[in-house]
């Protein structure tokens, strides 16, 4: 069974590698070169926006299943920059639900919590999505085109994703706040911002799980703890042994320069309890988990 992953040198994507390990004949699409340089990944280095290489290789590869998780997710770059957002975003993953149609592959979309106004927290899946800023304009856009493709597409919205890097490096806010945290640098945390965080090990196992079985639609992947930013950070500077006073609470949408942010997308992740053999963790278990956990 072939799987193929864009965005193979992200944060998530080196999750999903190492859950597919051995598993899946893996394929990996990036822009740059092979940052992970992982034995068992087939690499392509290629610009998704190039759809007449992309359709090449996807028709060389046929693969079984793509987790698509590129994407252009810094909020305010996307804000600023909304036509390449709408690219990135929209465009490409039009693009990939094509491809997957015509070559009957699983498409796995990798949306976010984002989606959501913020107004109700613990949303379902079957809220409907409201949008706050653009970013999550282009990705529910993009959920509809991935649902519409095929049945058995699934539509992944990630809570905030919470770890270390598993391969390469990514871009991980806990590598980078215990980076600081050493160095005795105080971290700004949002307070107004609730959020269920998914460990990154957890979250990979997820959505390889989902690649292989027959699941398709829209399913929350969120972790069991339900808590605001800032009050997260705390938690994980005790765990880790800093001085929680490095922690500092901010208003996210008091902040000049930047585009709006939800305050309460928590999500309900019953769904995933109950069609997933992957256990969603609460966060102590999820910081355990990313803190120890070995290919």
């Amino acid at each position: 069974m072939k799987l193929l992953i864009t965005g193979v040198n992200g944060f998530v994507a080196g999750s999903v590698m190492a859950h597919a390990k051995g598993k899946w004949e893996i394929h990996g699409i990036g822009r740059s070169e092979n940052l992970a340089n992982e034995t068992g990944l087939i690499y392509h280095k290629l610009d998704l926006l190039d759809g007449e290489k992309l359709a090449d290789l996807f028709n060389e590869i046929r693969p079984d299943a793509v987790i698509h998780t590129a994407a252009m997710a810094n909020i305010d770059t996307c804000q600023k920059n909304q036509e390449m957002a709408e690219q990135a975003n929209v465009e490409i993953t039009l693009s990939i639900a094509n491809l997957c149609r015509q070559l009957g592959s699983k498409l796995i979309f990798c949306s976010t919590d984002a989606v959501f106004d913020g107004t109700k927290g613990d949303y379902t899946e079957s809220d409907v999505p409201r949008a706050v800023n653009f970013y999550a304009e282009t990705k529910i856009k993009a959920e509809k085109i991935v649902l519409v493709a095929s049945d058995q597409n699934v539509v992944a919205r990630l809570a905030l994703v919470m770890g270390l890097p598993v391969i390469g490096k990514g871009n991980s806010f806990l590598a980078d706040t215990i980076g600081k945290l050493e160095k005795g640098i105080s971290v700004p945390f949002p307070v107004n911002e609730t959020r269920t965080p998914i460990d990154v090990v957890t979250l990979g196992s997820a959505l390889v799980e989902m690649a292989g079985n027959q699941f398709g639609g829209i399913i929350h992947l969120s972790g069991c703890t339900k808590i605001n930013r800032y009050q997260m950070a705390l938690e994980i500077a005790k765990t880790l042994g800093y001085s929680t006073e490095l922690i500092q609470s901010v208003d996210s949408n008091a902040m000049e320069g930047r585009a709006p942010r939800s305050n309460d997308v928590s999500m309900d992740n019953s769904l995933a309890r109950k069609v997933l053999k992957t256990p969603m963790l609460t966060l102590s278990e999820g910081l355990k988990l990313t803190l120890h956990f070995k290919i």
